[in-house]
């Protein structure tokens, strides 16, 4: 508003010959500065109307001082489509040859006017120059902007030009804190601005924030369009997760769904997993208003988000109404209440559910299995979940890493079925299986207990050969059952291979070794790996019977 009253004198026309036009006039009479600071503003203004070039500006104009006040008003003075040049001459002239720095203010008000005629590749390079140079103050610009957007007549196309820049000077964050502000101020951006950004960010490999600004076009009601989708459907593939969502809507649909019902659904699920059930919510009854989402996804992924953090009755409510409402069931829906039954310890409830799927038609997939091994595991039928494994392999599927690893955690040596496990997992890796060096730990630490010391280094030099480097993980069971069957020279072969490879020594590692040195009665080398841990850092458990 200082800036308008200041301005407002040097818009009204006052004839100085005209002493009765001066007597009507309603505004205060200029002091003797502001006159003179209007005839010089006139001056410039006529000058460049006249199309005087810079030598001539040099010269006419070269003792006068511009302060950014100045120019601003000279600016505002041009602010007409038809000066629109003229005041971008003046921009460039005032900074070349008066050596003048422009504030932010003279930039946004030379923008607004270049965009008010048109004149969007100028106003662009002017945008791309003040945004670099004011890239540590988040909302600046756009105050600027914001603040001459009615002085200068201008239109919201200067905003989508701003957040357009934003993007493609790869400044995503700012870009898209700028559209939400803009938005709490009223201005609402083009669809062609959010799929700028979106394909800038998605080109970034910034995967959360791709979906963050999708989630709030869809918010604001900013509907997408195929170049949208398709952008979050290139997403998808880079983060290599379109075919779990493609196989997870085949199996609630049973048919191939559109690419807009894909990214939609992706979204929702997102949200789902992170916790946001009510923005979830929100956003699932604005897709099903606009189509933009099938009604047997949504009641399936209610059922997931009940399953998920409500409880099992309220899920089989929402699982009965899609029943009711004339819906199919589907293996999605099945295998989530398989999951809750056999997280609950419920695996002959799950057992039954699994046999009522396939009753129905619907044949379990890769993740049912696993839901089913993971939970035989943690109720310790081990037998029960190499069944399933074996099952899975009929069927051309090999369980997960994790659900396997959970299989192999549980005590399979005092459960007698170690060795299946081992010749189980022999199976699993001529099928397509990639075990990890947990999957390794565990049969070495089974192994290890039972006093196989064979069975131990021969999966340890099986990793080797399978380059999976053992870490930590497999050099605490390995040491653990070496010490265990008495052979301490192997164990100081591992201590060295350890050290080579920078592989830091746990205090557990440090107190099973000094432990059995001391009950082998060699307290020279005890006392030594006590010290060697002390100087670490690490501190002796109530586990370590040697104390020096």
């Amino acid at each position: 508003m200082a800036l308008l009253r200041r301005v407002i004198p040097s818009l009204v026309s006052i004839s100085t010959n005209n002493p009765t036009c001066i007597t009507h006039v309603h505004h205060p009479q200029l002091t003797v500065g502001e006159a003179k600071s209007n005839s010089k503003i006139s001056m410039v203004c006529e000058s460049l109307r006249r199309g005087l070039n810079w030598d001539a500006l040099n010269k006419r104009f070269g003792s006068l001082e511009f302060s950014e006040s100045f120019v601003s008003r000279v600016l505002l003075e041009l602010k007409k489509p038809v000066d629109a040049k003229r005041a971008l001459g003046f921009f460039h002239w005032s900074a070349q040859c008066k050596n003048l720095e422009h504030g932010v203010a003279s930039y946004c008000i030379t923008i607004h006017i270049l965009v008010g005629a048109h004149l969007l590749m100028d106003a662009r390079s002017l945008l791309e120059s003040t945004l670099k140079k004011n890239a540590r103050s988040r909302f600046l610009v756009v105050d600027s902007l914001l603040s001459s957007y009615k002085i200068t007549g201008s239109n919201p196309h200067v905003f989508d030009l701003l957040v357009q820049t934003y993007s493609k000077l790869r400044m995503f964050e700012i870009g898209f804190d700028v559209c939400c502000y803009l938005e709490e101020h009223g201005f609402s951006l083009s669809l062609t601005s959010f799929n700028t950004l979106l394909h800038f960010v998605q080109k970034s490999d910034n995967y959360p924030l791709v979906w963050k600004i999708y989630e709030h076009m869809i918010r604001v009601r900013k509907c997408p369009n195929e170049v949208s989708v398709n952008v979050m459907i290139s997403a998808l593939c880079k983060e290599g997760a379109l075919q779990k969502f493609v196989d997870m809507l085949d199996r609630i649909h049973e048919k191939r769904c559109s690419p807009v019902v894909i990214v939609n659904t992706c979204m929702i699920f997102r949200m789902l997993e992170e916790g946001r059930l009510e923005q979830g919510m929100l956003i699932l009854k604005r897709l099903l208003q606009k189509n933009m989402i099938l009604d047997t996804i949504s009641y399936s992924l209610i059922a997931y988000a009940k399953v998920k953090y409500g409880t099992l009755d309220s899920a089989w409510e929402v699982y009965e109404e899609m029943l009711n409402r004339g819906f199919h069931p589907n293996a999605f829906v099945y295998t989530l209440f398989i999951g809750a039954h056999c997280g609950g310890g419920r695996i002959e409830e799950a057992n039954k559910l699994m046999q009522d799927m396939e009753n129905a038609g619907f044949m379990p997939y890769d993740e049912t299995f696993n839901l089913l091994i993971a939970g035989c595991s943690k109720a310790g039928r081990l037998e029960e979940g190499l069944r399933f494994c074996e099952r899975m392999m009929e069927r051309g599927l090999v369980p997960s890493c994790w659900a396997f690893n959970l299989l192999m955690a549980g005590n399979l040596c005092e459960s007698g079925v170690v060795k299946k496990a081992n010749k189980m997992l022999t199976l699993l890796i001529d099928k397509g299986f990639v075990p990890d060096e947990i999957t390794y730990s565990n049969l070495i630490a089974s192994y290890g207990k039972l006093g196989e010391i064979q069975q131990v280094l021969k999966l340890y030099y099986e990793m080797e050969y399978r380059s999976l480097s053992p870490g930590l993980l497999v050099f605490e069971s390995l040491i653990r059952g070496l010490c265990q069957c008495g052979e301490l020279e192997k164990v100081e072969k591992c201590l060295r291979i350890m050290k080579d490879r920078s592989i830091t020594i746990s205090a557990c590692v440090y107190e099973t070794l000094i432990n059995s040195y001391f009950e082998k009665g060699d307290e020279s080398r005890a006392s030594q790996l006590y010290n060697e841990m002390v100087s670490t850092g690490l501190k002796p458990s109530c586990a370590c019977v040697f104390h020096p």
